[in-house]
């Protein structure tokens, strides 16, 4: 257990303490591909590059066109892959699926999950009846990576323990920049990776904000092509 913890802080901290990162990359808008212990997971696919590796597991946070792409899940999937998705969006689906709702734990195949609500306070684009979320994934080594999905600065996010936050900074839909910065200076975590920017709405210098506000390391990311 000890020499998991320690293969864990190692491969969190590089010199000068930043956080490795080069199994997380970023597809664009809110669209991750994560690597854990070969393992391919994927996060929002949307506007997928070609000949991406197949996935393990594939997370949709909720039904809208820009994060519930059939298209490119079918581009990743494979018979064995796990399709993990808010109810409503979960239905529109066969095979290995598992549908969730907001505020639970999960085990999806080895993988720890535990969902976390996401909604707009003062906008009708997301509301808080469609039991949409945003997931705590927890990686083999122990690191927790926290994808918000659209949402706005809610209660709920001040009780998360997260090692990275992935969260939405175009504002118009979701959160604003500063917003996001003031979000994460809440709970704080190791390090903060700026989405939802760049494509639909929101642009680097939205990004750069949050890098100037967050009280902690932002990693503004480069589009995988």
């Amino acid at each position: 257990m000890m020499t998991a913890f320690l293969i864990y802080l190692f491969n969190v901290f590089l010199v000068g303490g930043h956080m490795d990162t080069k199994h997380i990359h970023w597809l664009g808008h809110s669209a991750f591909r994560i690597e854990d212990k070969g393992k391919q997971i994927y996060i929002d696919p949307f506007k997928l590059p070609v000949n991406l590796p197949k996935a393990d597991i594939i997370f949709i946070t909720h039904s809208h066109y820009d994060h519930f792409s059939p298209e490119d899940i079918t581009k990743i999937r494979t018979e064995k892959t796990i399709l993990v998705a808010p109810k409503n969006t979960a239905a529109q689906f066969h095979g290995n699926i598992i549908a969730v709702e907001p505020g639970k734990s999960y085990e999806v195949g080895t993988i720890k999950v535990i969902t976390v609500p996401a909604y707009n306070i003062n906008k009708k684009f997301h509301p808080k009846g469609n039991g949409w979320v945003g997931y705590i994934i927890t990686l083999s080594n122990g690191e927790r990576i926290y994808h918000s999905g659209d949402t706005d600065f809610i209660p709920e996010m001040k009780k998360i323990v997260a090692d990275v936050a992935m969260m939405p900074c175009g504002g118009t839909y979701t959160m604003t920049a500063t917003e996001m910065a003031e979000a994460a200076n809440t709970f704080k975590p190791k390090l903060l990776i700026p989405m939802h920017w760049g494509s639909i709405v929101g642009s680097k210098t939205d990004a750069e904000t949050v890098k100037k506000l967050f009280k902690g390391e932002t990693e503004i990311m480069t589009v995988e092509e």
